[in-house]
């Protein structure tokens, strides 16, 4: 069933802009919603309905015999503060997720990534990030780092902290910070793997 009856750009930006869509309500009644995208008009979600993954958000930990995950304390415009959360970033073109999930390390952290593809391959597929208000699709990719005494590139409106954080920080961070919650999930996740299998989540 076709909801949507009209589709505006609002906006004229270089990275995200506002659009407005107009629909009928299940009375038949006009309405009327707004979301924002990072895509052109001709890639639109609503026009494509195709979901390949437009960023990455990074499972890393080290290669120990206690494992650290790797986060980041990043200073966010939207919120005026800093926040705890995973290394990510948009896949560039031609480039795969483990190859944009390599750079966002390097770039963000400093570490080598080295991609774990263990698992059923849903775990790499990608999901909607905030279907309310975009339609913006994402998927993680897990794997190790090493080089750990390496120096980070940010750029010059980047304010990134990376951090390894080992299994009483990361808890500290839940308890007492600001973190984005795909970040919290995949936290989740590490606090409750052995540490012999830091990626036993990522069954068939």
């Amino acid at each position: 069933m076709n909801r949507i009856t009209s589709i505006e750009k609002q906006t004229d930006n270089p990275f995200l802009n506002m659009y407005h869509l107009t629909f009928k309500d299940r009375a038949g009644q006009d309405g009327n919603y707004y979301f924002c995208t990072r895509n052109s008009d001709d890639k639109l979600k609503i026009r494509t309905h195709k979901m390949d993954s437009e960023g990455i958000c990074v499972y890393a930990v080290t290669d120990e015999p206690k494992p650290r995950l790797v986060l980041i304390r990043e200073y966010r415009f939207p919120v005026d503060q800093e926040i705890y959360s995973l290394p990510a970033g948009l896949i560039d073109p031609g480039e795969t997720a483990a190859e944009a999930a390599a750079r966002e390390v390097g770039e963000e952290c400093g570490f080598t990534f080295t991609e774990c593809t263990r698992g059923a391959e849903f775990y790499r597929r990608p999901f909607l990030l905030v279907p309310g208000f975009s339609d913006e699709p994402g998927s993680a990719v897990f794997g190790t780092v090493t080089n750990l005494d390496a120096a980070s590139h940010n750029e010059s409106t980047e304010w990134i902290t990376p951090l390894l954080c080992d299994k009483d920080e990361v808890r500290r961070i839940l308890s007492e910070e600001v973190v984005s919650v795909r970040c919290a999930f995949l936290c989740f996740l590490f606090l409750n793997t052995p540490d012999n299998d830091p990626f036993s989540f990522l069954c068939d």
